[in-house]
């Protein structure tokens, strides 16, 4: 009689196999290595990337000129002539919310009569303006100067070129 094959070796390959896949590589030794790699990185990219120390910077000497003279903003030449206040509805919603602002024109002390007069076509001017300005914008810092530069463009297209000098906010109010 013949005898059967013997399958236990193969099963014994097989499991043996299996078994070395399933144990991790590296283990401890591996952990060690990365976390030493790590904190390596780590300070290099630090010590790296700071800025070095600044140098000692010597104090300024007095001069003997003294204060430069600051020319003052207010020229006595000029005149200001408040216009009358404006409340305007700001946004495409109904009346939810106001602007209430007090603008002064600066112009020469011969234009404030010219600026006077005009008054309803600037108010007119202006309100056409900032009836197209939406909420989102004066939410922006940057829109305030650009608003400025506006209002005294549209101040200037009304009483001509040489008679504004620009404009003065002196109430600004959003509600």
């Amino acid at each position: 009689m013949a005898k059967k094959p013997d399958k236990k070796p193969e099963a014994e390959k097989a499991e043996m196999e299996v078994g070395t896949a399933a144990k991790p590589a590296g283990g401890l030794m591996g952990l060690l290595m990365l976390g030493g790699a790590s904190l390596v990185s780590s300070f290099g990219l630090v010590y790296l990337l700071t800025p070095p120390p600044a140098a000692e910077v010597a104090a300024c000497a007095p001069s003997e000129a003294g204060p430069a003279a600051i020319a003052p903003a207010a020229n006595p030449d000029q005149s200001y002539v408040a216009l009358k206040e404006m409340l305007i509805t700001v946004g495409s919603a109904p009346a939810t919310r106001y602007l209430k602002m007090n603008i002064s024109i600066i112009t020469d002390h011969e234009g404030a009569g010219a600026v006077a007069s005009a008054e309803p076509m600037l108010l007119d001017a202006f309100n056409t303006y900032l009836r197209s300005v939406e909420m989102k914008d004066f939410e922006d810092p940057g829109f305030y100067p650009r608003m400025r530069e506006q209002l005294t463009r549209r101040a200037e297209l009304v009483l001509g070129s040489g008679v504004s000098s620009g404009v003065l906010i002196t109430e600004f109010l959003l509600r």
